[in-house]
């Protein structure tokens, strides 16, 4: 029987959300969040939903520094084991594919319906991924990076500093899927922390994030349990919990639409009373 399409490939970004990550590898970061077999994946796929996600990515080549190439043929099985357990378990859930592969794309709209398309590279490391967007009009993430998960870590040298960097890169960049036929309402951007970026850029970018969010596009945020967290604390992605509820918030306040998570109950919570104080905050809480 075929799988049940989902109604939305992605929610309304109008009041922030967030995105729970379904590691269907052997080699993400941070071991807890890996699933590799169908039984794991699917349990996976049920606690992103009842703890509160609005949408469900899906990854399956880890994008961690360093990270072996994953070939074709292997990301498509393990992309495809995720969304056969999302559209089992959670048929109406709106999902992301976390890809720079156009081909995985293609494969995955052709068989499962509507996604969202998660690209580390913005599309700079396939030259088919933007038409392929374009063409089938799903909403699109793009994140800044530099190189690829194997070389990014060499190349964070910038010319001017890391915000104007990344505000400047999606001007120029938003205005090449804006020419290929993107739309604009389907446009959300990442700044890509931890991508091509030391320590102190990482907090450079954090502080200025709200000019990125000026540009007037939706902005994901991905911090959760990274290495400018660990690292700063001296501690392990394990022990990164609080400092990614922190850096959550202060993402929030800045304007992020989305955040992109491991831990789904407590980002869920942080979102919510966000919300709240922005409600009070605003006089309009009685």
């Amino acid at each position: 029987m075929k799988p049940v399409q989902p109604t939305v490939s992605m929610p309304d970004l109008s009041q922030p959300c967030v995105m729970g990550i379904l590691n269907v590898t052997p080699d993400s970061f941070y071991a807890d969040s890996r699933r590799t077999t169908r039984e794991a994946v699917e349990q996976r796929a049920r606690e992103i939903v009842d703890e509160g996600a609005a949408i469900i990515d899906i990854g399956g080549y880890s994008s961690r520094p360093g990270a072996d190439e994953v070939p074709v043929e292997e990301e498509w099985r393990r992309v495809a084991l995720g969304l056969e357990a999302v559209r089992r378990v959670a048929p109406g859930a709106a999902v992301s594919v976390d890809t720079f592969r156009s081909e995985v794309v293609e494969r995955a709209v052709a068989e499962f319906g509507p996604v969202t398309v998660n690209d580390i590279s913005a599309g700079e490391l396939d030259p088919r991924m933007v038409p392929t967007v374009a063409r089938l009009g799903v909403p699109y993430v793009a994140m800044h990076m530099q190189g690829d998960p194997r070389t990014m870590q060499s190349l964070t040298n910038y010319r001017r500093d890391i915000v104007t960097e990344v505000v400047d890169y999606f001007e120029c960049r938003c205005g090449q899927l804006l020419a290929a036929g993107v739309s604009r309402a389907r446009i959300i951007l990442d700044p890509g922390f931890g991508f091509a970026k030391t320590l102190e850029q990482n907090y450079e970018l954090l502080a200025g994030l709200h000019r990125l969010c000026a540009l007037g596009y939706p902005v994901l945020a991905g911090v959760s349990r990274k290495s400018m967290i660990y690292r700063a604390l001296d501690a392990t992605p394990a022990e990164s919990l609080a400092g990614t509820v922190a850096l959550g918030w202060e993402c929030l306040r800045q304007g992020a639409s989305v955040l992109r998570v491991h831990d789904v109950r407590e980002a869920a919570d942080t979102v919510r009373l966000f919300r709240l104080y922005e409600k009070m905050r605003h006089g309009d809480g009685k």
